[in-house]
């Protein structure tokens, strides 16, 4: 069963980075839930190199219909040339822990907010 809601996949050099980001997504609504993986290595080819460093990983639970607003939050803050930006669809889930999701990410952008910019579902 298909759902509106997917998993995006993004890697940050620090964990101040990492926090920052999932304040910003979570606080905004175009994301439920943040996820912060520490110390995640990563090997990468980088300018014709093979690299490796430490990352933080982030799981963001987020709508498909938010997908270029969740992807140009993160490339406007986001600290890397080409940071990594991967969207996995949401197959299936529990169904409580789905309408929680639902419930706690806007539509869309234009979703109306109330003063202190939550917005009003």
């Amino acid at each position: 069963m298909a759902t509106p809601y997917q998993i995006c996949l993004v890697t940050v050099g620090d964990e101040k980075t990492a926090s920052f980001l999932a304040k910003g997504l979570v606080e905004s609504s175009l994301a439920a839930c943040v996820n912060i993986i520490k110390e995640t290595t990563s090997f990468y080819r980088w300018q014709g190199k093979l690299e490796k460093s430490s990352e933080c990983l982030l799981i963001i639970k987020t709508r498909k219909i938010l997908t270029h607003d969740v992807e140009q939050f993160i490339k406007t803050k986001h600290t890397y040339t080409v940071p990594e930006i991967l969207f996995v669809s949401v197959d299936d889930g529990s169904a409580e822990y789905l309408d929680w999701l639902g419930a706690n990410t806007i539509f869309t952008v234009n979703t109306p907010k109330d003063k202190s910019g939550k917005p009003i579902l």
